[in-house]
């Protein structure tokens, strides 16, 4: 019997120096206790390899019993402190309620604000919010609506990472040239924040899908850089009762509202009614853009997004603030819905 005790001692201490995994060891003493049980009860009375095993069967049943209770006893304490206790702490972060430990800790400086709070944080976890376009106003509130926990986020763009975009979206790095845009977003979204969902649409918004693709969502911000994309987003929206934060931007100016008829403000088309000349609005590609630009304009889209789900302050509704970088100026001018608007007119009461 001793010479087994010596083989299951050298099985547990050399395979502990190996590097042997426990719950191998322990398999390898349980298969060394069958074979000298199986010695026991098949060889014959005075086998000289059963005689260097003890010699009887009884007194390794008697020893599995032992150790049975022993284990049994020691599982039952477990349970029961377990019971007592709680969750140990070394377990990941289970919900309290609806955040995590790990959410709470991240989002505490929005909770600690008394405009937003918890109430105002689930209100963001709960909000499915479109951005239209992952370029110069895409990429910063896109970022910004993934780091304050935005709890769905859907990002249409048909375009790939040029190596000319990544003066200013930097949502995108240089290993994602002639990547979708849309798909290089979602990567860095989820790094930023595992805790929110991102749905891309890697395509144009065309008339054929905006209804459907807008109805899923709260909320719509339009970062494109074409009327003909504004003037369908705005259509969209109006139509469905949900409001719309937009942004544009040239060379140093940027300017930002919320077109909400349904809430009494005007729509994108009572302040735009056409379209203008080229000439007149060329794109960035043509007239240039300082780099931070689109990070001002865009962080403001996202602060009036956050407003419009939490319900704080006072949203850009009839107002639209104009931001001259060059000269460092800003100013809030008032617009208003018309009656003869093609797209809005006789909707909602006014401001």
């Amino acid at each position: 019997m001793l010479f087994v005790f010596i083989m299951a001692a050298a099985i547990w201490f050399f395979g502990g120096v190996a590097g042997m995994p426990r719950k191998l060891r322990l398999t390898l003493l349980g298969l060394l206790y069958v074979a000298v049980l199986g010695v026991q009860l098949v060889f014959p009375e005075g086998n000289p390899l059963k005689e260097v095993t003890g010699g009887s069967a009884a007194l390794w049943l008697i020893l599995c019993g032992f150790g049975v209770l022993v284990f049994g006893y020691r599982a039952g304490l477990i349970w029961l402190r377990a019971r007592a206790s709680g969750p140990a702490s070394s377990l990941p972060d289970k919900p309290k309620g609806n955040f995590s430990e790990t959410e709470l800790n991240r989002y505490a400086r929005h909770i600690v604000l008394r405009e937003v709070g918890g109430p105002g944080q689930k209100a963001l976890k709960d909000a499915a919010v479109l951005v239209i376009g992952a370029g110069g106003l895409g990429a910063p509130v896109l970022q910004y609506l993934a780091a304050a926990g935005v709890g769905t986020i859907g990002v249409i763009d048909d375009d790939v990472v040029d190596n000319a975009n990544l003066q200013r979206q930097v949502i995108h790095r240089d290993a994602d040239i002639g990547m979708p845009k849309v798909f290089s977003a979602e990567a860095a979204m989820r790094a930023q924040n595992p805790f929110v969902t991102v749905r891309p649409y890697n395509r144009r918004l065309t008339e054929d899908i905006a209804a459907d693709l807008i109805a899923d969502f709260d909320l719509v911000l339009d970062g494109t850089d074409n009327f003909e994309t504004r003037y369908l987003a705005n259509r969209a929206c109006v139509a469905a009762g949900k409001p719309l934060v937009s942004g544009a931007l040239s060379q140093w100016e940027g300017q930002l509202s919320i077109f909400d008829p349904a809430q009494g403000a005007p729509c994108y088309q009572c302040i735009f009614p056409k379209a203008p000349a080229p000439h007149l609005a060329p794109s960035c590609a043509e007239a240039g853009v300082i780099g931070p630009l689109p990070g001002v304009i865009g962080s403001m889209m996202a602060i009036e997004a956050i407003k419009l789900i939490t319900q704080a302050g006072t949203p850009l509704r009839g107002q639209m603030v104009i931001y001259d970088a060059l000269y460092g100026e800003s100013r809030t001018i008032g617009v208003s819905r018309r009656a003869d608007c093609a797209v809005c007119g006789g909707q909602g009461a006014p401001l």
